[in-house]
């Protein structure tokens, strides 16, 4: 009896093995859990939202009518979904513009070999690991009108004269901090992934071209840039996404305004649906950059895959 259970216990554990060590059924165990995460967390959440964006839910409300696209019509025309719509491509555009430019320049130069490259890289990346609540009450201050340390500095500097400049009381200088502060904090994640990509060129190309008589600026826009272009799509695509997608910085520092001059579209759906609890109209303007976001991912990984250099 005691042979014929070891000899039971073995044959389960080579079945457990070769089931483990099978390709198809691997895959699906180590793919799963981030499966379920993406379905529970994003899924679920994306269908809830698009169900009320059909309804005309709210949230004391104890009726869930179907409305069809009339919420999405509804919202076109309104001059604050406007305005949250101009404002939202004016900054992700500006902020990616400036995001792209400055983390390829910090990329080329964490590849050198310098003293104190590890403490820089340190601070480079700390504001992506620090909380974004607790970075964007830091810039509060920065930019507080009474206190702000930029007016001091240039005041200090004789610069400027009086009580200085209202940072988020006015309105392009309102969306200047706003946009600065996310670059401030966007900048680590780009970076990284460029890092990332100037690493994976082998030297021996860059040496070729130095060979051939390329210098510097030659060498960046004939070589470099052509064969980091895939990774530098994904890296602004990521950009743009968390761009659409990003109210906390708005929220904290400006509340949308002044005026609404620096609403966007997901701080618009925060305020319409939880604070206003129209939950059906915010769910509207949330999903509303959706099918563009969507094509935009679509049209960049096309491309990223088409200037892969095999």
């Amino acid at each position: 009896m005691e042979a014929i259970a070891k000899t039971t216990t073995a044959a389960r554990a080579r079945a457990t093995g070769a089931f483990l060590d099978s390709p198809k059924w691997l895959g699906a165990f180590f793919i799963g859990p981030a499966v379920l995460y993406i379905v529970l967390l994003v899924g679920f959440p994306f269908l809830m939202a698009l169900y009320y964006s059909l309804s005309n839910t709210t949230t004391g409300g104890d009726t869930m009518d179907y409305v069809g696209l009339r919420n999405f019509a509804g919202i076109i025309g309104t001059p604050k979904f406007q305005t949250a719509l101009k404002n939202t491509l004016v900054f992700a555009l500006i902020s990616q513009a400036i995001i792209i430019v400055l983390s390829h320049t910090l990329a080329l130069a964490l590849k050198r070999d310098f003293r104190g490259k590890k403490l820089v890289r340190f601070f480079i990346l700390l504001p992506w690991v620090a909380p974004i609540s607790i970075g964007t009450i830091a810039w509060l201050w920065i930019f507080d009108s009474t206190y702000s340390v930029i007016n001091w500095s240039l005041r200090m500097a004789g610069l400027i004269h009086g009580a200085g400049f209202m940072w988020l009381g006015v309105p392009h200088l309102a969306m200047g901090a706003v946009i600065a502060v996310h670059v401030w904090r966007q900048l680590p994640l780009a970076t990284v992934i460029l890092l990332a990509g100037h690493g994976s060129i082998p030297q021996d190309i860059h040496d070729a071209a130095a060979v051939d008589g390329a210098g510097f600026w030659r060498g960046f826009f004939q070589v470099t840039l052509p064969l980091i272009l895939p990774i530098s799509l994904i890296a602004l695509l990521f950009g743009l996404i968390f761009t659409f997608t990003d109210m906390i910085i708005i929220y904290n520092l400006t509340r949308g305004g002044p005026y609404d001059t620096t609403q966007v579209l997901a701080s618009l759906a925060f305020y319409t649906g939880i604070a206003g609890g129209d939950l059906a109209e915010g769910a509207a303007i949330a999903l509303f950059l959706f099918p563009l976001l969507l094509a935009v991912a679509l049209a960049f990984l096309r491309i990223a895959r088409r200037t892969e250099v095999i």
